[in-house]
């Protein structure tokens, strides 16, 4: 089973470029305009591999250990870009800052400053996206939308961290146009805060990302369209 899916990875990552070209297409945009990050989490490094000689350069993770472990293991692909895309606990953040480029689920003002305090004792500056909960879901992490303008002035004064824009995680609903709502509601946060200052969107997962972009996405985060579903 393992080979079966590994073989068709390459065929599921071109088809996902073609949906997210499309999608880009009906909203008035370019292809380029949106980056796919490719969710391994739960995959062995072999389909890593593959998505990498297919041409794909981001990965996500959602898990802290695994994150490490991987990027350890696959140290020697030049060019890989590794995303921390999970609910992040402040214990965790010391082993982020040590492999991650991005990280997309900073949620909390504590969760910044140790973020911050581990990339300077590695004399890094992390991309970091400020997470929030716009379906307002207990399940999930992300800062409330009222209490986002308090969390980019605590990011903004972290000299390690780079605040380059918003995420989101929607409800799921089986309709993805149902779902249109709560990506406009990111964009129209990011919108209050400034374009220029906060300029990714990362919205949008294998169920719903033709949504997400039409509603300004410029990140997408998938995984099962691409790797097939996890055990």
């Amino acid at each position: 089973m393992i080979s079966e899916d590994l073989g068709n990875i390459a065929s599921r990552l071109e088809e996902v470029r073609h949906r997210i070209a499309s999608a880009a297409a009906r909203a008035g945009r370019g292809p380029e305009e949106v980056r796919l990050i490719a969710v391994s989490k739960g995959k062995p490094a072999e389909a890593i591999r593959a998505a990498y000689a297919a041409g794909q350069r981001d990965f996500g993770e959602s898990y802290a250990q695994e994150l490490v472990e991987k990027a350890e293991e696959l140290a020697n692909l030049d060019g890989i870009v590794w995303h921390a895309i999970g609910r992040l606990q402040r214990n965790k953040a010391k082993h982020v800052a040590r492999v991650a480029h991005v990280v997309h689920s900073v949620d909390r003002e504590e969760l910044a400053v140790e973020l911050d305090r581990r990339a300077a004792a590695l004399n890094r500056t992390l991309d970091v996206l400020l997470e929030v909960n716009v379906g307002g879901e207990a399940s999930k992490g992300g800062c409330a939308p009222g209490e986002l303008p308090p969390l980019v002035g605590a990011v903004t004064r972290c000299a390690h961290l780079r605040p380059v824009g918003l995420m989101t995680i929607a409800p799921f609903l089986e309709d993805p146009s149902e779902v249109l709502p709560f990506f406009a509601q990111l964009r129209a946060l990011r919108d209050a805060h400034g374009q220029a200052a906060l300029p990714e969107l990362s919205m949008g997962m294998s169920h719903d990302f033709e949504a997400a972009i039409a509603e300004g996405a410029t990140l997408v985060r998938v995984g099962t369209a691409i790797f097939g579903a996890r055990g």
